[in-house]
């Protein structure tokens, strides 16, 4: 298990654009096409990872949390499904119906979208405003395999109450900490 940082890209910096497939709906989903959303998390997770498996069941309280509030959220897997079959679509789309995730799953395959976003890791966390700026990026929480912090989501959480009720997001932000993401041979830049 490999621990890599996220980085930690600019606050201000404009969401890239995409256009990728929801493994669940079958889908193609652009984000510039969606409808305004208060805020927007897009996270980048995977299926084998044991850092993502570890937090699971807090993303899906989280999801439901927030969307009922007017948060969308976007999961994006960018993994080498050549090398990490577990993180391709068809089991991508089995642990999102198994899990109840309330997101839309995202399949990278070509990789530009975590490039874009300068991902390193999963799980790694973007929160964008109503203008899709960039407000937040880290980690979930403290909470780690093993490292006996509680699982609640208070990070993101901070982050998402902060644009709910209107107030600068503090930008005391830690990095998230996970697994690398799998790059394919041929777009390690």
């Amino acid at each position: 298990m490999a621990r890599t940082p996220s980085h930690m890209v600019p606050l201000g910096t404009p969401a890239p654009d995409f256009k990728l497939l929801d493994v669940v709906s079958g889908k193609w989903l652009q984000l510039k096409e969606l409808p305004a959303a208060i805020g927007t998390v897009v996270m980048f997770i995977c299926n084998h990872c044991p850092f993502v498996r570890y937090i699971q069941p807090e993303l899906v309280r989280l999801s439901k949390e927030y969307i009922a509030k007017g948060i969308r959220f976007l999961a994006i897997s960018a993994n080498d499904a050549q090398q990490y079959p577990e993180d391709g679509p068809a089991h991508m789309r089995e642990v999102a119906i198994e899990l109840d995730y309330t997101f839309p799953y995202l399949y990278d395959e070509s990789q530009e979208t975590a490039h874009a976003y300068q991902a390193a890791c999963t799980p790694d966390f973007f929160i964008y405003d109503q203008s899709l700026q960039l407000v937040y990026r880290g980690q979930l929480d403290d909470a780690r395999p093993g490292n006996d912090q509680p699982l609640n989501g208070k990070d993101v959480r901070a982050a998402l109450n902060a644009l709910l009720d209107g107030q600068p997001v503090s930008p005391l932000q830690k990095p998230s900490v996970g697994c690398n993401i799998k790059w394919k041979m041929e777009t390690v830049k």
